[in-house]
């Protein structure tokens, strides 16, 4: 048991798959004050996204969430009216009802270890700008991907309705998220949390860089600068990891698929401790 609240973080949790249940059901806060940011990808079907939820937000003080691309997809078997936009309205309904913090609420400032803090979880999707280097288009982007057998899911189960395209609805969410962290106690440093990074740079090591053009937008290339964030939490990737862009700390804290996090020992340890003064404290020292 820690002795004062910790701000931890981890994505990816990908319950339907059994192992991945199994460690979510074990999953338990050190001390009763802990906050949870989960950022995105909790499970494809509303009903296991609804239990994962319910779950954590039973044993964590507060769990912050931010939608990943699988939340958003409608697979077979989930009603067909839940798409695109209604879908993502539909699944903040239902944090609200569990007391889950979401991109659409106001938001909250963590005082435990580290703090104070504003959590801002984002919501900003993609829109094909982290093309394939030699594509000058979307189109030729997405040909090439096509072309190499790495295609997206998405692109068969994520709906943008009722926007025409998803880079649209990219757009949309771009500057309502703009808006919002502009309003945000600028005095304040922020954990910024979001499913996909808010820079190019971590997908450089993809094992299919054809996959990176589903992994973010050009439009956020300095919102870690812009909005004072302390440390920026994302997943997507499934490479947990520690970088640093401009000084400031990206966490990617994706536990992944059984068969990737075994590969890194028998027993998962996605979930990361996210400390804000530290992080500054850290950029400082090294920005100078």
């Amino acid at each position: 048991m820690s002795v004062s609240p910790r701000l931890r973080a981890v994505s990816d949790l990908h319950i339907s798959y059994a192992d991945n249940r199994a460690f979510v059901q074990e999953l338990h806060p050190d001390h009763p004050g802990d906050w949870l940011l989960v950022a995105g990808d909790v499970a494809e079907k509303f009903a296991d996204i609804e239990w994962a939820l319910t779950l954590l937000s039973s044993r964590f003080a507060t769990v912050v969430w931010a939608p990943g691309n699988h939340e958003l997809w409608t697979p077979p078997g989930e009603p067909e009216h839940l798409r695109g936009e209604t879908r993502y309205r539909e699944l903040v309904a239902m944090c609200r009802r569990l007391g889950v913090v979401t991109p659409e609420d106001p938001y909250p400032v963590w005082d435990g270890e580290g703090g104070p803090a504003t959590i801002a979880p984002l919501f900003v999707l993609y829109d094909y700008t982290f093309r394939v280097p030699q594509a000058r288009t979307k189109e030729e982007s997405l040909a090439l991907a096509h072309a190499a057998g790495v295609v997206c899911t998405d692109e068969a189960l994520l709906h943008p309705h009722p926007y025409p395209s998803r880079e649209a609805w990219c757009a949309a969410r771009v500057t309502e998220t703009e808006r919002r962290l502009t309003e945000r106690d600028p005095d304040l440093p922020t954990v910024l949390v979001n499913h996909y990074p808010l820079v190019r740079e971590p997908t450089d090591i993809l094992w299919f860089p054809e996959f990176a053009q589903w992994c973010g937008t050009v439009r956020t290339r300095d919102w870690h600068l812009r909005f004072g964030a302390s440390t920026m939490v994302y997943g997507h990737l499934h490479i947990p990891r520690t970088t640093f862009y401009d000084g400031v700390r990206f966490e990617e804290v994706s536990l992944g698929y059984p068969r990737e996090w075994r590969r890194r020992g028998p027993v998962p340890n996605p979930v990361r401790t996210i400390n804000p003064a530290d992080d500054v404290r850290r950029r400082e020292s090294v920005t100078g």
